[in-house]
């Protein structure tokens, strides 16, 4: 007789709160020895309604896989000591940002010192006896009086453009600096000093020099892209300067030897927003050979450009040294994928090490750089530890050595998910991305929903999209693409919509859209559109452009280029990606303003904001909602108290799923 099967096996639909379930791998650090791997995971708590991290380590000769530190606050940054016996780490215990010691063999931790601060660049000093890293100390740090620490100022005095950050609000009063811990004292030491943020620091591998970089410009707000490097001598004395063209820099790093030092950059000191290409580029410590670009040839960025909405993520990535000098290390985004490549010391053709379909969204060398460890994701995968062989065809021989989310696996139903490339009008492929409903029937019609990514200059990819997986579970075709003016596809692809916002980027999005209405799975009269920041100007513009999807979700959107400029935390930099303010071009802003368009609007809209998002400010989404209204449109607003701008990637986890239930009750009202 056959057993009956358990009803309780079937598996089901992905949930908006499985978003409290998932553990996210956020960093990785390879041990001295390449035996050990440490990594930060992340979870979200239902009860406390925060994001807590602790620190787990891999012995990859045993395979033990156990947790390091533990409790309900944030630890991060680990670095291994030289020696690899010891793992210092950042944490926020004790509601303060305090710097860690703990044996890796296990043990007892060492509170090493508590700071009003913000704390980056962690590393050991050669000799291990010593941390360095860049500080901040908050503006509470420098009030003595204990119950006005918490209590706003009577008043703010503001003198430079740049004042306050989205998601960390108004700027500390101190500059960043370089400092330095001796493990033995505690005694904390500066090494820099000055008016001006000193970052991204780096030391010699003799220990003897500091290097960093500067901005030094008249005005470092309007003229953020004009950086430099200085050095100056561990132990204290004068700092000078390392030449390097005019541009941004980032991530120095000290070679093997200590005569040259690699960084990210390039040398057009002017660019908009993420159109040069970033590449490594390397610069003789003391000044010979001067610096140059070790990949001229190569159209891509060597930086991560893929978004995903589990953390912050895009635009960032480490540079890393072989043991040997001879290479150097670095991850790209290309065609939705972000890999591992090295590049020769001498410069050349990039070899990529780890290929495939997905997002390497951190990685870590050390001892003989044998092997590379990363945190890897891919449609199906939030994130996992994994290890390769450092060389051509790495990821033949990658190894898995977690499986933090296997309820995904073992209880949900994930909806297939089909790379696509659409026609547009000229014959340009777009490169894009097809979720289908879990159970799906090719001979139903369903409704369709296409979203458009922020940035522009990031790139939708091979990486798990939490939002796009659930959204087809409520029974939804979507489509996400990577339209021009983006990243991923070379300077040209990221030029193209320079102070044309609205141009080729807009056709794009009608050529993918005639694509998706034509499948004959879907109604093309049950079609919406959505996207958050640059999407949400792009759903504005679709808005006020034609009226052929049936409702619409602006999130933390852009909505009047004249009036952003002024009242977002960098909305000054917007004369670079428009040729100028607006008082110096006002046809472009005018022309590529949404606003200027909103007497067209015939579609439901429903706009979603953050009361606290300081990049795209909430007064956008109040001008679209009262103009819209005044209009007599069917417009709808829902507002987020507390949340910045990035809700849908780290805000508050019952905000997250709010967000989404609101995305199901609009989209079904009009779409079902």
């Amino acid at each position: 007789m056959k057993k009956a099967k358990n009803s309780s096996n079937k598996k089901s639909p992905l949930r908006a709160d499985d978003l409290y379930r998932l553990r996210i791998p956020m960093g990785v650090a390879m041990s001295p020895g390449e035996d050990k791997v440490a990594y930060v995971i992340e979870r979200m708590d239902e009860k406390e309604l925060k994001y807590f991290s602790n620190i787990h380590l891999i012995d990859l000769k045993t395979g033990e896989n156990r947790q390091f530190t533990y409790g309900n606050h944030n630890d991060g940054q680990p670095v291994f000591s030289p020696d690899g016996s010891m793992l210092a780490f950042v944490s926020t215990r004790n509601k303060k940002t305090g710097l860690y010691l703990m044996p890796v063999a296990g043990g007892a931790e060492r509170r090493l010192i508590d700071l009003e601060a913000a704390i980056s660049s962690l590393q050991w000093t050669p000799d291990g006896t010593g941390l360095l890293f860049c500080l901040r100390y908050n503006d509470s740090h420098f009030i003595k009086d204990e119950d006005k620490k918490n209590k706003p100022p009577v008043y703010r005095h503001i003198t430079r453009l740049f004042y306050r950050l989205d998601g960390s609000g108004f700027e500390s009063q101190d500059t960043w600096q370089v400092y330095t811990l001796d493990l033995e004292t505690a005694g904390l030491r500066q090494i820099t000093k000055g008016s001006r943020h000193n970052v991204n620091a780096t030391i010699s591998p003799d220990g003897r020099w500091v290097a960093y970089i500067s901005n030094r410009s008249k005005d470092p707000d309007l003229d953020e892209g004009r950086w430099d490097m200085f050095a100056v001598p561990f132990k204290g004395g004068k700092e000078r300067k390392i030449v390097t063209p005019a541009g941004p820099i980032m991530s120095p790093q000290f070679s093997p030897d200590g005569k040259t030092i690699a960084y990210l950059g390039h040398d057009n000191p002017d660019d908009a927003w993420g159109i040069t290409n970033v590449h490594i580029w390397v610069v003789g410590f003391n000044g010979a050979p001067k610096a140059r670009d070790l990949m001229p040839k190569f159209d891509r960025m060597a930086i991560d450009q893929t978004i995903n909405d589990m953390g912050e993520s895009g635009n960032s990535s480490p540079i890393l040294w072989s043991h040997d000098g001879k290479r150097i290390y670095f991850a790209s985004a290309d065609m939705g994928v972000t890999n591992l490549y090295y590049i020769p010391r001498a410069g050349g053709t990039p070899t990529r090490i780890f290929r495939g379909n997905c997002h390497i969204k951190d990685f870590s060398l050390a001892g003989k750089t044998n092997r590379v460890a990363m945190v890897y994701s891919d449609l199906v995968t939030p994130g996992e530890i994994m290890t390769a062989p450092a060389v051509y065809n790495g990821e033949k021989k990658a190894k898995k050595h977690t499986d933090l989310n296997a309820f995904l696996r073992n209880e949900r139903k994930l909806s297939r998910t089909r790379e696509v490339s659409i026609k547009s009008f000229d014959g340009t492929k777009v490169q894009g991305w097809l979720v289908y409903p879990p159970d799906f029937k090719s001979t139903k019609k369903y409704p369709a929903v296409l979203e458009i990514h922020g940035g522009p200059r990031v790139q939708y990819g091979f990486t798990f999209m939490h939002e796009m997986l659930w959204l087809a579970a409520q029974g939804y075709v979507v489509l996400y693409t990577n339209p021009r003016g983006g990243s991923g596809r070379g300077e040209t692809w990221a030029d193209s919509i320079y102070a044309d916002w609205g141009g080729l980027d807009y056709k794009d999005c009608e050529a993918v859209t005639d694509w998706l209405a034509s499948q004959k799975f879907v109604n093309p009269n049950k079609m919406g559109v959505t996207g958050g920041s640059y999407g949400g100007y792009m759903t504005n513009w679709i808005v006020g452009h034609t009226n052929r999807f049936a409702a619409a979700i602006t999130q933390r959107s852009v909505v009047n280029l004249t009036s952003i400029t002024g009242s977002s935390d960098i909305g000054f930099a917007f004369s670079r990606e428009f040729d100028g303010f607006p008082w110096e071009k006002p046809d472009i802003y005018e022309r590529c303003s949404p606003i200027t368009y909103f007497k067209n609007v015939r579609t439901p809209v429903l706009i979603i904001h953050s009361e606290q998002d300081l990049r795209c400010p909430i007064e956008q989404g109040e001008q679209m909602f009262v103009m819209l209204k005044v209009l007599g449109r069917k417009v709808e607003m829902v507002r987020f108290p507390e949340e910045p701008h990035g809700l849908s990637r780290h805000g508050r986890p019952d905000r997250r799923i709010a967000r989404l239930e609101w995305f199901k009750k609009w989209f079904d009202r009009y779409l079902k």
